[in-house]
């Protein structure tokens, strides 16, 4: 009989575990949104997450990396529900090859900025000589212009101001704007171009000066839903993000303008 009492007692551990791991198994597991956004956004885009997921919302995944790059894995149909890019180029390439889902909408704006270490004495009584004080043998810290949207703001800025011929080959190419922040904040070069918002994000570098805005194409955000990532949560996150009252706070603390109104993708080839 004792015997009997120790083998029912071991039945029924086992059938506890067993109950608890199909219940475990029959609840649907908490919605992720998957943001795949660019490098410059990092930050906004860290506080506007916390702010959703504190009201409620579901769990979301970013992935910030140049826009570039963000988009040619989309294109060859990466895991990606929401998609922010840093210029209307590379929306406008994923909507040709049938990536993007619905209209992209305008999202944010922001200032190009020439950047020195903090601590650097660099002055510039304009914007024209930047060639001298780059400094002999130095190279500026920009972007990669011929992919990253960063980059190319930079070289149509530098071609309009006409410094272009005496700077293209002192570039130093980055992979995002936020590697060229960082390689002016280390000190590793003397002079960089980035965005205003990332010279306010890091207190190592100072702006040295801003270059004009008709010295280069609008800098606008676009964000939009990828297809293939269709579900309620996504929609519901990319509603939030749109919301100009939530945003508003956000934008102003880090620096950014909201979207022109008048902004528009560049046309369909």
């Amino acid at each position: 009989m004792k015997h009997c009492k120790i083998w029912h007692g071991r039945t029924w551990h086992w059938l506890v575990a067993l109950f608890l791991t199909c219940l475990t198994a029959s609840v649907p597991a908490r919605a992720e949104v998957e943001l795949w956004a660019a490098a410059s956004l990092a930050d906004v885009l860290d506080e506007a997450i916390a702010a959703w997921e504190a009201e409620g919302g579901e769990r979301v995944r970013a992935n910030y990396a140049a826009t570039s790059l963000l988009a040619r894995q989309i294109a060859e149909g990466a895991k990606a529900e929401v998609f922010l890019s840093a210029d209307g180029e590379w929306m406008r390439w994923l909507i040709d090859r049938g990536r993007v889902e619905g209209e992209p909408h305008a999202w944010a704006g922001n200032t190009l900025v020439l950047i020195a270490p903090a601590a650097a004495p660099v002055v510039l009584a304009t914007l024209n000589d930047l060639p001298q004080a780059l400094g002999e043998g130095q190279r500026l810290a920009v972007a990669d212009p011929g992919h990253v949207p960063a980059g190319r703001y930079a070289q149509a800025a530098l071609e309009s101001l006409g410094l272009w011929p005496a700077l293209q080959h002192r570039l130093a190419p980055l992979e995002n704007v936020r590697a060229t922040l960082q390689v002016v904040a280390a000190g590793d070069l003397p002079l960089g171009i980035v965005y205003e918002t990332d010279a306010l994000a890091e207190p190592r570098v100072r702006k040295v000066a801003s270059f004009p805005a008709d010295s280069h194409p609008p800098i606008v955000y676009w964000v939009a839903r990828v297809r293939g990532g269709e579900d309620a949560a996504a929609a519901a996150f990319l509603d939030y993000l749109l919301n100009r009252e939530r945003m508003r706070p956000l934008f102003e603390r880090f620096g950014f303008a909201p979207a022109p109104g008048d902004a528009e993708l560049p046309p369909a080839p």
